[in-house]
């Protein structure tokens, strides 16, 4: 599984550190820390606790603000981000403008950029929307149907990786393995293999296949129990 840099405490001292010049002498007090975090979580970001510690989950929900807002994906409060987020035109992390170009009618929209998906139904309106992790390496633009592809069923409620892992509430759109479903869960126990907050982040790669939470996998499972078009866009 190729996975790509994950956020820790050596991006945390990057951040507080080594940007020196662009980022705010006062962005990286705990003071400014906290303001950010708030201002992250009141615009649907999830940061989580407010408590000036600009940890894995705070770079998360950094990496999501940048997406929304056109910014590139590095988690770190750097002079733009930061001006941007406390900005009053800052963007909502989890409401989300469907992209240009993505056709009319009942569809699901992927933006690989935004590592963001929409449904929306045939009146054109946004059922639901959330943060997703996927690969673009294997999965490349255009529009797909889910359904049955190489043979293979076009729903399986608990697939498997032909390992230690299940694919739940698998969805299939794309030839031949490539599908929606939960973040992948140890067989063992039943765990996630990373949290849901690092979802809508480049922080993870997955195998081909488009990552979302439980919930969000549950409602695209009804959603795309027929034939549904699958937009991807860069």
């Amino acid at each position: 599984m190729r996975i790509l840099p994950k956020l820790g405490m050596a991006a945390v001292a990057v951040a507080a550190v080594g940007l020196g010049a662009t980022v705010p002498a006062d962005a990286v007090t705990v003071t400014q820390v906290k303001g950010a975090q708030a201002r992250l979580n009141a615009l649907g970001c999830g940061s989580g606790p407010v408590d000036g510690q600009a940890g894995a989950m705070t770079q998360a929900a950094t990496a999501r603000f940048q997406s929304a807002n056109a910014l590139g994906q590095t988690g770190l409060l750097s002079g733009t981000t930061y001006s941007r987020l406390m900005a009053s035109t800052a963007k909502r992390c989890d409401v989300r403008a469907v992209p240009r170009g993505s056709g009319s009618g009942r569809r699901i929209v992927i933006s690989q950029t935004q590592n963001w998906l929409w449904l929306i139904d045939a009146r054109g309106k946004v059922v639901r929307q959330g943060g997703i992790i996927d690969n673009p390496t294997y999965l490349k633009p255009g529009t797909y149907t889910s359904g049955s592809k190489c043979g293979r069923p076009a729903r399986v409620l608990r697939n498997t990786d032909g390992g230690r892992l299940y694919l739940n509430h698998f969805v299939r759109f794309a030839p031949c393995g490539v599908g929606f479903h939960q973040i992948p869960t140890y067989q063992s126990n039943g765990a996630q293999i990373h949290p849901d907050w690092l979802l809508g982040t480049n922080y993870r790669a997955s195998h081909g296949c488009i990552r979302v939470s439980a919930s969000m996998s549950v409602t695209i499972w009804s959603f795309a129990a027929g034939a549904t078009r699958v937009v991807v866009m860069r």
